[in-house]
């Protein structure tokens, strides 16, 4: 698997000879999928339990790496359930899909798994979150040095998340967004997985494998996820088209993306009917994961949400950080605001009539928010008592 082919027109390139089309729009793996079905247990793992039914490299027949490293070779397989507690009376039926539990507490290991496994020599990224920890943990898993580009703005406290894992970390000075250019355009002697690289978006593609599989033989009616760079949508979009192909699924459910109202270049694309998304001058959000005024990816997810009748939806701060509560407070799930951008767009979407009680929607939550804990200066809401009084305090609340 070597080809990479352009999503709009169709140009075909060598892996390893650009990262984009000359038209400028981003790459990805020309993967022939018609012979693919879905993985039967007793040949998945071939006795491996590590390449078992509980990783995404049960797919690995359309995965550009097919012999992972170690700690690669445990990522994918998170949970799926449908969260009744969080569902309203007049929304659809919603499904989670909990990234978070992947090794370094997000959906960016799939990605880095798989780039880890095909790339030799030292690893880069530019990422101040999740993407530079992920790069970090599994290039410190396989031995290899991990160069880690943040911006200059970047906490100490992620820093010191990242630091960890021991990689070359560097604060950069300037401006940080045309990094992302400056890794494509220069040989800097690093592979360097960024947030579309090719490599990236095919292992991201599994959790959209993972999802269908679970509803067959039926499909989600949508699938609905946080946004930035656009990479995740394409991955998404790209395994939907791939599964469609090889006749797994009879029709693509709608993609369907939700972004920060202050940082929101695909949807403000979206409600104006574009076909293309540019730069916005965002501010700052406590979606601090997703806040990307310039998605390099961007034109590619707004035509994944095209072809598949999807929407594109903007959600305040104040709902955000509302469904960040309820799905601590009713589902148990702590996640970054990044993530709870996606059911707060459900009920959005709801409102405005795009889903029925009868629906099924897949809801990837994309990260962790145990890494990040509560907001800054916000106190918990904790009683202190004496033990002499815990029997007393504590019976009042059961009568």
């Amino acid at each position: 698997m070597d080809r990479l082919v352009c999503y709009e027109c169709g140009e075909t390139y060598t892996f390893g000879a650009a990262s984009r089309c000359a038209c400028g729009e981003p790459l990805w793996f020309a993967t022939d999928a018609a012979s693919f079905s879905w993985p039967d247990e007793q040949t998945t793992a071939a006795g491996d339990r590590s390449l078992g039914r509980d990783t995404l490299w049960r797919y690995r027949s359309v995965l550009p790496a097919t012999a992972p490293t170690e700690l690669a070779a445990v990522a994918g397989g998170t949970p799926f359930f449908r969260a009744r507690s969080i569902e309203a009376a007049d929304g659809p039926r919603i499904h989670l899909k909990i990234e978070g539990v992947s090794p370094t507490g997000s959906f960016k290991d799939r990605g880095t798994a798989v780039g880890i496994s095909r790339l030799d020599g030292p690893i880069g990224t530019v990422s101040h979150g999740n993407m530079a920890l992920s790069v970090a943990a599994h290039a410190a898993a396989a031995d290899r040095d991990a160069v880690i580009l943040v911006a200059e703005d970047t906490p100490d406290s992620r820093l010191a998340m990242i630091a960890q894992h021991d990689p070359h970390l560097f604060r950069v000075r300037g401006e940080y967004g045309r990094l992302y250019d400056d890794t494509l355009e220069h040989d800097l002697g690093v592979s360097f997985l960024n947030s579309d690289s090719p490599l990236r978006v095919a292992g991201q593609k599994t959790v959209a494998y993972e999802i269908c599989e679970a509803f067959r033989p039926d499909v989600p009616d949508a699938v609905v996820l946080p946004v930035s760079s656009g990479g995740q949508a394409s991955g998404v979009w790209k395994a939907l088209r791939e599964l469609h192909a090889a006749g797994l699924i009879a029709t693509l459910p709608r993609i369907c993306l939700a972004q920060a109202e202050r940082c929101d270049p695909i949807a403000q694309a979206f409600r104006r009917g574009a076909s293309r998304v540019d730069a916005v001058s965002g501010e700052p959000t406590a979606a601090v994961s997703i806040n990307n005024a310039d998605p390099p990816s961007g034109t590619r997810a707004l035509a994944a949400v095209s072809e598949t009748d999807g929407a594109v939806v903007s959600v305040s701060e104040d709902a955000m950080l509302a469904e960040t509560d309820r799905l601590a407070a009713d589902a148990g799930l702590s996640v970054e605001p990044s993530c709870a951008v996606a059911t707060a767009g459900v009920r959005k979407l709801t409102a405005a009539g795009e889903f029925a009680p009868t629906d099924d929607v897949a809801v990837i939550l994309t990260g962790s928010g145990y890494k990040y804990g509560p907001p800054p200066g916000e106190t918990p809401p904790i009683r202190e008592i004496d033990r002499a009084d815990v029997p007393e305090v504590v019976s009042r609340l059961s009568s």
